[in-house]
């Protein structure tokens, strides 16, 4: 099965980043280095505000 890839609104500095929703390695705010993701071994637990579904796959 695959995942989506959300738009995600870091909560420090509101900068919105692209994150794919089984990210396999911390993602982290490009703007201020918040971690936005961390992997679980299935869909990645999300830090931010998911602002909406980029692409559903």
């Amino acid at each position: 099965m695959a995942g989506n890839f959300y738009s995600v609104a870091c909560p420090d500095c509101e900068n919105e980043q692209i994150v794919f929703g089984k990210a396999a390695t911390e993602v982290a705010c490009a703007v201020c280095g918040h971690q936005l993701a961390s992997p679980t071994g299935g869909e990645a637990v999300i830090e931010g505000e998911i602002t909406e579904t980029v692409e559903a796959r």
